[in-house]
């Protein structure tokens, strides 16, 4: 990939250019190591459930916009209370929001960009967690996270998150069969986890959302659980305008419904200064990437 004009390109012999992208790439690909420090393991015996010419490995492979719309689509998925429920009552986010965050990453890199072994085995284990995910919601109604129905609210939501900042930042002029493509790809993993319906089509993802919309609610877990969210710790000091500006451009990307549910806004000026500003940190953030990866090889070792 091509670094930007402007970055690498204006200035290609100051000697502090290779530390510097050498230094951003290294403290972005910690966000998205294992546990131990090292890279995130992905097996490629073959070119997985999608290969490397479909829609899905160019967009989840843009971390800058995957990021934003896993904000996003954090933010949506959690106006929905059965959504919401599983998360409040299983999951471990109030002491290890980053792990969350790493973990559904990692479902997202090996179920793209493993092998087909990798990927099926990423779904099973998916699917056996939610096995164990079930409750009651405060009005005395029961949920599970196999309800197919709740599956595809997370489904959508994401899938639509992360396409509409690929869109916004990376190609605005994303062709409408290419959008369509992306959501064909991922029904497939969609199907998969158990998810009904799974829009196949951009336009019947917007459909979905619009149909769901009458179910959706605030309380004050949604905003305990969205502020826990956006008010996370920076990973590293030297993040933390890359970790602002993409918290700030996930509530962006939201539709201006869910801002208002959610309480939140940004002005007209901010909103213009803001994607900006965005659009250039992603610029910065594809050139340091382009050395090295924040994944490797299982085969490799």
């Amino acid at each position: 990939m091509k670094a930007p004009i402007g970055i690498a390109d204006a200035v290609p012999h100051i000697p502090v250019m290779p530390t510097l992208r050498t230094s951003i790439g290294s403290e972005i690909r910690k966000i998205f190591a294992e546990p131990d420090g090292t890279p995130m393991e992905i097996s490629r015996t073959d070119a997985g459930l999608f290969g490397p010419n479909s829609v899905c490995w160019q967009v989840h492979g843009d971390v800058t916009t995957m990021m934003i719309g896993g904000i996003a689509g954090l933010l949506l998925q959690m106006l929905d209370p059965r959504v919401l429920a599983g998360v409040w009552d299983h999951s471990t986010f109030r002491n290890d929001m980053r792990g969350r965050l790493r973990r559904t990453a990692a479902f997202l890199a090996r179920t793209t960009f493993g092998d087909r072994e990798q990927a099926l085995a990423e779904i099973a284990r998916i699917r056996r967690v939610h096995d164990y995910v079930q409750g009651t919601l405060p009005d005395g109604t029961p949920y599970s996270a196999n309800d197919p129905a709740a599956l595809a609210w997370v489904h959508v939501t994401e899938s639509l998150c992360f396409l509409d900042s690929y869109i916004r930042y990376r190609k605005p002029y994303m062709p409408m069969r290419e959008r369509d493509r992306y959501f064909a790809e991922m029904a497939e993993v969609g199907a998969m986890l158990g998810a009904d319906p799974v829009p196949r089509t951009y336009r019947a993802a917007h459909r979905f959302m619009r149909d769901c919309r009458p179910h959706l609610l605030v309380d004050d877990r949604t905003r305990e659980v969205a502020d826990l969210l956006l008010r996370q710790p920076v990973s590293s000091p030297r993040l933390a305008p890359f970790h602002h500006m993409t918290m700030q451009a996930g509530v962006d990307l939201l539709p201006a419904w869910a801002q208002a549910m959610h309480g939140l806004s940004i002005s007209l000026p901010a909103r213009v200064a803001l994607r900006s500003g965005t659009t250039g940190m992603a610029m910065v953030t594809r050139w340091a990437l382009t050395q090295g990866s924040t994944i490797r090889g299982a085969t490799a070792s």
